[in-house]
């Protein structure tokens, strides 16, 4: 080395430690494998010419557990909560504590380059426990640099070399009693439970029922909508269906009746009469309204997983997978964000620019940067990192097509809609009057796609109510009296799932798609070890679609199996079930007149 000081870098992961090698040494570095692959070069940092390692970790460095006195089962589950916990290599096999201390002997600075959320400062610390120890700081200088980046671009970590700071151990504390609240409330209530569900329901095929505190809750959603789905009673209800002709327009018109249905069957009856007793239907009113489909605001984490789970064929998990991996390689910037709303400062028109030759929208990027480049809306700036953003211009070939392509596309045209002008259409409605009745037709004229032009899944149906004038009178074409039955909501969706998860503050944007995927993993599969990590894991960093319906016998096993017994019991008590539901198709029962 030369006898230069020597700048040991540290990243999350290995293939986040190349890319930045290959920025900061401008693609001239040379790679040796040490446990993990360290890559080096020389470079200019505070002055002076320095020898820098790029290393990296897998995820956390420690985890926690109780000592070994405490992991019996026969121990009351009360004591847990005062005992002492104890921090231990995550991955012993793995030898990352070894490899750091080995790399950063005598080096002058490190510099982190850990993910910038809370995780990541604690990684942060766990880093430096193990590399301070054995570096050679030059008397009085501060030797432990934090980098803050959210996207992996040249431009991005360069700036994070000219603002290095410090890493924020409040933050890192925060995780600590997190790990430590998770564990003790996650294993103390893991062996409570476990011992007694068991003691009552000897036939449940589960050696472990595991306790967590957001995975608990998270079945909780799926158990509570399979009980609304069970305990529904099913009710009957009549509705009347009119159509009307209509001369100027030469076409049909499907109208809404103003009550929508009735629950007599009898009454169902006169009110179809009253209708039939009409030849002509008066039109009583029409409206004309310029609405606005608001454009969406930045993109965060969740929005990113409920549009995967339910347009792109992906669970949660795999979504976030692929969104890692395309930040990783630059395509993308940080996909673990709670931002909606751009921070002041942010680069909008130079982010925009980098898509303005793309194939697919690069026409529209032109039209806005001409001009018509719209204010973002007002969202929720969290202070992690901005919303995931596009970084440069691809191809499908370029992402390599897939999944990859799916995330990509969606980030980079939700960009451009954020920053394009509101959808605006003209919204007719008409009232009719036959009978008695009131019913109503309706319809809309886009007159601007505005954002939904790079959005076309999301674009308003062009659907005009044509000519239709007040005080006119309109044959009556048909009077039908239509029966239908209320029916139960469906099974939630995984992407259901997650709003619920977010309303209600479980889990976090990385850990959430971990415990949908436990969920649906488990049966609930139980760890033949009752030990240690029954509790919930709040990330993917070395700890670890739909939410219900094909697999709600496992997924809400056994937790479904005990709520179907408390249901059958409560439900000897009870009359009926909700009113009104989601209506199933209705049958025709009375015919054209």
């Amino acid at each position: 080395m030369s006898g230069l000081p020597v700048v040991m870098c540290v990243a999350e992961k290995p293939s986040l430690a190349a890319s930045i090698a290959g920025f900061l040494s401008d693609g001239k570095h040379r790679s040796r494998r040490g446990g993990q692959e360290v890559h080096e070069f020389e470079r200019d940092f505070n002055g002076a010419r320095c020898h820098f390692k790029v290393t990296a970790v897998i995820g956390h460095v420690l985890s926690i557990d109780f000592p070994s006195k405490f992991q019996s089962w026969e121990l009351d589950p009360a004591i847990l909560f005062d005992a002492p916990v104890q921090k231990k290599e995550a991955t012993p096999k793995a030898r990352v504590v070894e490899h750091l201390e080995r790399e950063a002997k005598g080096a002058s600075h490190l510099i982190l380059w850990l993910d910038c959320d809370r995780e990541g400062e604690n990684i942060c610390f766990e880093v430096i426990d193990a590399c301070a120890p054995v570096m050679r700081p030059n008397r009085g200088d501060k030797f432990v640099h934090r980098a803050k980046f959210s996207a992996v671009s040249k431009e991005s970590i360069e700036r994070a070399m000219r603002t290095l700071g410090a890493p924020n151990r409040d933050e890192a504390l925060a995780v600590d009693a997190r790990q430590e609240l998770d564990l003790k409330v996650g294993v103390a209530f893991t062996r409570f439970q476990t011992r007694f569900f068991q003691g009552r329901y000897s036939h449940l095929d589960a050696s472990v029922i595991s306790y967590g505190p957001c995975q608990t809750p998270t079945l909780n959603f799926a158990v509570q909508r399979h009980l609304e789905i069970v305990s529904h009673a099913p009710e009957d209800f009549w509705s009347l269906r009119v159509d009307v002709r209509s001369a100027a327009m030469g076409r049909t018109l499907v109208t809404r009746w103003e009550r929508e249905r009735v629950f007599d069957a009898d009454v169902g009856e006169m009110f179809r009469s009253m209708v039939s007793g009409d030849k002509h239907a008066l039109v009583q009113s029409v409206e004309e309204t310029e609405e606005f489909k608001r454009r969406p605001p930045g993109l965060n984490t969740v929005d990113l997983l409920k549009a995967a789970s339910a347009g792109m064929g992906m669970g949660a998990h795999r979504a976030m997978q692929v969104a890692e991996r395309l930040y990783i390689q630059g395509f993308i910037s940080y996909p673990r964000t709670e931002s909606t709303a751009y921070p002041p400062g942010f680069d909008l028109k130079g982010t925009l620019r980098a898509q303005r030759g793309h194939p697919a929208w690069g026409e529209w990027v032109e039209e806005l940067l001409s001009g018509s480049v719209a204010k973002p809306r007002g969202g929720k700036d969290a202070g992690d990192h901005p919303p995931i953003t596009p970084v440069r211009s691809a191809t499908e070939s370029a992402v390599g097509g897939g999944e990859a392509w799916r995330i990509f596309d969606f980030v980079a045209r939700h960009f451009i809609a954020s920053v394009s002008p509101d959808c605006a259409y003209v919204s007719q409605r008409a009232v009719l009057v036959a009978g008695g009745e009131r019913f109503h037709v309706g319809g809309r004229t886009v007159t601007a796609p505005g954002w939904t032009t790079v959005m076309p899944h999301r674009a308003i149906e062009d659907d005009p109510l044509g000519e239709i004038r007040e005080g006119e009178s309109l044959p009556i074409a048909t009077v039908e009296l239509q029966q239908g039955a209320t029916s139960p909501p469906p099974y939630l969706s995984e992407a259901e799932l997650i709003g619920l998860m977010e309303r209600n503050g479980i889990g976090t944007d990385a850990s959430i798609p971990t415990h949908i995927k436990q969920h649906r993993e488990k049966k609930l599969r139980q760890d033949p070890e009752p030990r240690g990590a029954e509790g919930d894991s709040h990330g993917s960093r070395g700890h670890a679609g739909s939410g219900v319906p094909p697999h709600r016998s496992r997924a809400c096993a056994p937790g479904c199996e005990i709520a179907r017994r408390e249901a059958a019991r409560h439900d000897r008590h009870r009359q009926g079930g909700p009113r009104v539901h989601r209506a199933s198709h209705p049958r025709t029962v009375r015919r054209q007149v």
